[in-house]
């Protein structure tokens, strides 16, 4: 991979990676601090297949692209820049970073936000990833309403699949449980689901059937079509991070109830990774929050990061400050602080602008 020359590289204050709801919450902050903020974009929002953004106050069943555009629009207002490109890797470059784009750009930052999301990895049934984010789905809170009263089947994948079958219950009395390749349920799960009147099905799901383009049921493969009209699944949840290798940032496993649900990024409180100088926010960081959950991560670690800035400016003032004073004080034979050693200090550096004593 060519990179293109360094002294061609443009300097920000922050570089946002993913330019989902995190990240554009998180641009959109900074702009507002006037800070200079690119925000780098793949151009692929996990959310695309959904309808509507939902449980977002202000927002309720907005679509995913035009909550982007707003959201890119309100960005650029404030200064921000928006580019459309894939990180392929940073990297430490003295006190701040270099950010290298999969087509040889390069980027400078004094600090990085990484929004970038997951990875939704399906279970590998045929016809299930056409159905995704359509009739296939995961997070009854996102979906659920959509599909009340509907046939539902949950496809048991591990441990949760119970939970997930009295879950979705709250929505719809017609609800069927796929033993799939779940572990047997316990006495007292079979109890639950029989009281709950949810139905189990013994045996693997060999493919889901549709008609008019739409999911009329799961074949299991000994032959039997058991007809549903929406299938719950439960993706494993990988956090687009890879690129952050080269500065030894890892990912970690996130559990649920006892059961890894996939890996993401470990922060704090406001986002701060192990690595200075980086912060993280949005599903990369936290596997299972919903949309307005990730927006307001992006502003904390936004808020954070301006803070952190602010903070390395302070330092930087102070030390250029007393160098000043050092120097005058050695000229004018001045060792110690004093109202004329401030005058002198305030006329070097403030010049008509000195406020002195």
């Amino acid at each position: 991979m060519s990179v293109r020359p360094s002294q061609d590289e443009q300097t920000y204050d922050v570089v946002v990676i993913g330019g989902g709801a995190a990240g554009l919450s998180g641009a959109l902050a900074l702009g507002r601090a006037r800070r200079s903020v690119l925000v780098i974009d793949a151009g692929e929002p996990r959310n695309t297949p959904a309808d509507g953004v939902h449980n977002y106050l202000g927002r309720e069943g907005t679509p995913p692209g035009e909550l982007l555009a707003t959201g890119r629009e309100e960005v650029r207002r404030y200064g921000g820049e928006i580019m459309t490109g894939r990180v392929a890797t940073a990297v430490r470059d003295g006190d701040g970073f270099r950010v290298v784009l999969d087509d040889g750009g390069a980027v400078r930052a004094s600090r990085l936000l990484v929004t970038t999301g997951l990875v939704d990895e399906l279970p590998e049934v045929p016809g299930l990833a056409a159905l995704w984010g359509s009739d296939v789905l995961h997070c009854p809170y996102c979906h659920g309403w959509e599909v009340r009263d509907r046939a539902v089947g949950v496809l048991g994948t591990g441990p949760a699949a119970v939970h997930q079958a009295l879950m979705w219950r709250q929505w719809t009395e017609s609800v069927t449980l796929f033993l799939h390749t779940a572990p047997e349920p316990s006495d007292e799960e079979y109890e639950q689901l029989a009281a709950r009147g949810i139905s189990v099905v013994d045996g693997t799901v060999g493919a889901l059937e549709r008609e008019n383009g739409r999911l009329a049921g799961a074949r299991l493969e000994r032959g039997t079509l058991v007809p549903v009209q929406a299938l719950v699944v439960a993706p494993r949840f990988t956090a687009r991070a890879g690129f952050l290798g080269s500065l030894g940032l890892e990912t970690s496993e996130q559990e649920m109830n006892g059961m890894v649900i996939g890996t993401r990024i470990p922060v704090g409180p406001t986002g701060q990774t192990e690595v200075p100088g980086v912060w993280a926010a949005g599903n990369v960081t936290e596997l299972t929050e919903q949309v307005i959950g990730s927006a307001a991560a992006g502003l904390r670690a936004a808020a954070a990061l301006n803070a952190d800035l602010m903070a390395q400016e302070t330092r930087a003032a102070v030390e250029a400050r007393r160098a000043d004073f050092s120097d005058v004080s050695d000229a004018a034979g001045l060792s110690d602080f004093s109202p004329e050693a401030e005058r002198r200090v305030s006329e070097r550096v403030l010049g008509t602008r000195r406020h002195g004593l």
